[in-house]
């Protein structure tokens, strides 16, 4: 079998590939996509261009929407691809049979935005012997084997995790908070999902290593509507909540909706009654006020526009090369606080960019 990571060019597939294609459109398969998400119909399926299937987890947050608008936006019939996209829903059900498909419409790529860690063995293992290479991004896969996919391309979401936590470490000691002083909320996000598995871990260590208290913990989806029916229940359940750090930017929207619902003030003087909320993704243009406002406090970047990566790879696959198994983007980390200019992870320093209106 030819290496996964290069483009597999059989002459056979490629002489039935528009056929399966045009059947596919006519059938209700997934039908290939344009950058403006608009007239994909009138898309011309051509032997010349790249076929690529991408299977997105769903469209929960602007993080999400973001990443698939980067995507679509590289990928277009203009630089030589034929896009075809799916939306799972949520569901990794839906994102295996969206991969099936492509497998079926002989793809020469398919991109994977896993919704959890689990469960991709078996469909992986026959895009493998399908010759088909799978480019992973954001979320990774817990496989056995690793060759079942091609590359991943994404975060570093405990080393964010673990950012943000040096940051509220460094806050509280400026402040002169005791460790008994400060009682975490935590709004996770998916369960099993590699942005709630890095950033539960990295909050873990931070309470085990500082002996802060964790009075609650509750899934939240990674949505608006679900952050403030969980933080409303937490401010009843435990109105001595003084921080709530949420996984992402949605759920701290929402837990700031159940802020202002219970009559307190969000902000970072908890001393004087506020509570202080935390985040990450900085990508929705109304969580990045609220943190210039000073309603959230502190931002870990976590970067969407995954497109030219991807891109990037594909070239490489093109021309016989191999791009690094795994490739984290860069990110940085914002704050409404003045006071802190750099956060320490282990041996290295990273500089805090501030945000807060003067």
């Amino acid at each position: 079998m030819a290496n996964s990571c290069a483009r597999i060019k059989i002459s056979f597939v490629k002489r039935i590939t528009v056929m399966i294609l045009l059947v596919s459109m006519i059938f209700g398969g997934c039908t290939p996509a344009s950058s403006d998400k608009e007239g994909a119909g009138d898309v011309v399926v051509s032997n010349d261009t790249v076929k690529v299937g991408f299977s997105q987890l769903g469209a929960e947050s602007d993080w999400r929407r973001a990443n698939t608008d980067s995507i679509l936006g590289e990928l277009t019939k203009e630089a030589g691809y034929t896009l075809y996209y799916e939306d799972a829903q949520q569901k990794q059900a839906n994102q295996a049979m969206a991969i099936r498909r492509f497998i079926q419409q002989g793809m020469d790529y398919i991109v994977v935005a896993p919704v959890t860690e689990v469960g991709w063995d078996n469909v992986l293992l026959e895009a493998k012997q399908a010759g088909i290479p799978v480019i992973l991004i954001d979320r990774m896969v817990d496989v056995k084997d690793m060759s079942l996919y091609s590359c991943w391309i994404g975060s570093d979401f405990r080393l964010e995790a673990d950012k943000l936590c040096s940051w509220m470490q460094q806050l509280f000691e400026k402040k002169s908070l005791e460790p008994e002083e400060i009682h975490i909320a935590h709004l996770q996000g998916t369960e099993g999902a590699s942005a709630q598995i890095g950033r539960t871990g990295g909050i873990d260590a931070a309470i085990r290593r500082n002996g802060w208290d964790l009075v609650a913990r509750e899934g939240g989806d990674f949505t608006q509507v679900k952050g403030r029916e969980v933080t409303e229940r937490m401010l009843r359940t435990y109105p001595d909540i003084n921080v709530i750090y949420s996984e992402n930017d949605n759920m701290a929207l929402g837990a700031l909706e159940a802020i202002e619902e219970a009559g307190r003030r969000p902000g970072s003087d908890i001393a004087n009654g506020e509570i202080m909320v935390v985040s990450f993704d900085g990508v929705s243009e109304e969580a990045m006020k609220k943190l210039s406002s000073g309603e959230i406090s502190c931002i870990a970047e976590c970067y969407p526009m995954h497109g030219p990566y991807v891109k990037s790879a594909i070239e490489m696959f093109e021309t016989g090369s191999l791009p690094g198994k795994k490739s984290y983007v860069t990110e940085g980390i914002y704050s409404a606080e003045t006071s802190i200019t750099q956060v320490y992870v282990g041996s290295k320093d990273y500089p805090v960019t501030i945000m807060r209106k003067q």
